[in-house]
């Protein structure tokens, strides 16, 4: 069992730590939890493991909303921003954010060309900042489980409009495994392990199964 040393991440075309930067768009109380038709329970969830990956494998990660200092929406949820202290936030009236001047020159400043992408709603403020951020040339990696439309058909929609406009969808787990690779990069690994025991669900439990075994064996 001899592992490849890591690729270089300039050329490797996958994700890695240092080829991504994570952008997190319009987490906020009215687009979670009165608009949505998924359950805004597992996508806060969701949306709050993938920025504790974010955290983990030290990704640029820039956090957008709308219409928060004009006052017709509150700030991005607390669950999601006690996660990301000392991240900045770029208020907006733009609805694509890719049309917001400090929005873009944040995503520009981070030097990553791959943009693991979350946003709501999934038509509407995914769809159009992802479809300019192609067209500008970086890779966006929409994240499916932690993105949500105004109905299932438009979040499904939104998603094809996307792909089909060149974009990679990826899930948080498969973000997770992506950016840790091996088990053997044991700087992150653990990390890797507790978010995945604090999410739960089927790789939780997988890992909590493992770990139980383990433990008994042990003893």
């Amino acid at each position: 069992m001899t592992s490849l040393p890591p690729r270089n991440p300039i050329d490797d075309d996958l994700l890695a730590p240092e080829n991504s930067a994570l952008v997190l768009i319009d987490f906020q109380p009215a687009q979670i939890y009165t608009s949505i038709s998924a359950d805004p329970d597992f996508l806060v969830r969701n949306v709050v493991s993938l920025a504790k990956v974010g955290k983990l494998f030290d990704l640029p990660i820039v956090l957008s909303t709308a219409q928060v200092s004009a006052g017709l929406n509150g700030d991005t949820i607390p669950q999601l921003r006690e996660q990301l202290v000392g991240v900045a936030s770029y208020d907006r009236t733009a609805i694509n954010a890719w049309e917001d001047q400090d929005f873009v020159e944040a995503v520009r400043a981070t030097g990553r060309k791959k943009l693991i992408m979350a946003a709501l709603w999934t038509e509407v403020c995914l769809v159009f900042p992802a479809i300019s951020a192609l067209d500008e040339g970086f890779e966006v990696y929409p994240v499916v489980d932690c993105v949500a439309g105004t109905s299932r058909e438009a979040h499904e929609s939104g998603l094809q409009r996307v792909i089909q406009a060149g974009a990679r969808p990826v899930s948080w787990i498969g973000v997770l495994c992506e950016l840790q690779r091996d088990w053997n990069r044991t700087d992150t690994s653990q990390g890797m392990i507790e978010i995945a025991l604090e999410r739960g669900g089927p790789f939780g439990n997988e890992l909590a199964i493992k770990l139980d075994k383990t433990s008994l064996a042990a003893a």
